[in-house]
């Protein structure tokens, strides 16, 4: 199944003036026509949200290389359903959320906004695909989102070519690498992300009590198969994520207690 001239919806949770977002929109363009629709600011950890008390603005703003896009101050996932429920008029084939300049491995999945962007695609019928880039911590200067972009559209490529399975999202993760140091691709399933969150208590000027939730960076398993294994290993993961998230596993024996 290869799409003619796909129209390829852009969002992310960093806001719509990211340069990760500008470098993804600049190779998908290759693929194809280009929406952005984007938050006006940054969601990071904002998981899958859903503004449903407030009403929803849209305005236009140009990026860096004269682009015009589009801004909401909803989140994400509203960003995207804005899109396909109409505010887009013409039909989107795929939406693709990115670049995040973080790595989103294990059950970072949940509280993602990249995620969520791409799941609320999917929600609406559409293929979704999040992409993010492992940079290291604590990076000094502007990061290179260059080889992850081009990554990126390797993937999307693949699937306009080969179609999209239903209702599954794929999140593809890629080291910073080069073009050249990145090994190839993997497929893999979620890896053990192992968070170090720690509560900071801090009073105000007032001496009133306020909390911050910080920590170091979180690390993962170094696993063979999984997506923090593959990038830790110089390759793109891609990691096919589905909707339903029934422990199918525990229902037979759930099903035997005398309820």
């Amino acid at each position: 199944m290869t799409l003619s001239n796909p129209h390829i919806l852009i969002s992310n949770d960093d806001g719509v003036t990211a340069p990760g977002l500008l470098a993804l929109a600049q190779e998908m363009r290759k693929l194809g026509d280009v929406t952005i629709l984007a938050p006006d600011h940054n969601w990071s950890a904002s998981g899958h949200g859903k503004t449903m008390h407030k009403p929803l603005r849209i305005k236009e703003v140009n990026l860096t290389d004269g682009t015009m896009a589009y801004a909401s101050d909803g989140c994400p996932s509203d960003c995207v359903a804005l899109a396909l429920l109409g505010f887009i008029e013409r039909n989107v084939d795929l939406v693709v959320s990115g670049i995040n300049p973080n790595a989103n491995i294990g059950i970072d999945v949940v509280y993602s906004g990249t995620v969520a962007a791409a799941a609320e695609a999917v929600i609406n019928g559409v293929p979704g695909i999040a992409v993010s880039m492992d940079s290291p911590d604590e990076h000094a200067g502007p990061l290179d989102y260059g080889p992850t972009a081009r990554a990126a559209r390797k993937v999307a490529t693949k699937f306009l070519e080969s179609g999209f399975p239903p209702e599954t999202v794929f999140n593809v993760n890629a080291p910073y690498l080069s073009d050249e140091e990145i090994k190839g691709f993997q497929v893999t399933r979620q890896g053990q992300r192992i968070y170090q969150d720690a509560l900071e208590v801090r009073a105000d000027p007032r001496s009133k009590p306020y909390y911050w939730i910080g920590g170091e960076y979180p690390t993962g398993e170094d696993i063979e198969g999984t997506d923090y294994g593959a990038i830790k290993a110089g390759y793109v993961s891609i990691t096919p994520l589905k909707l339903d998230l029934t422990a199918n596993d525990y229902l037979p024996a759930l099903q035997k207690w005398d309820w």
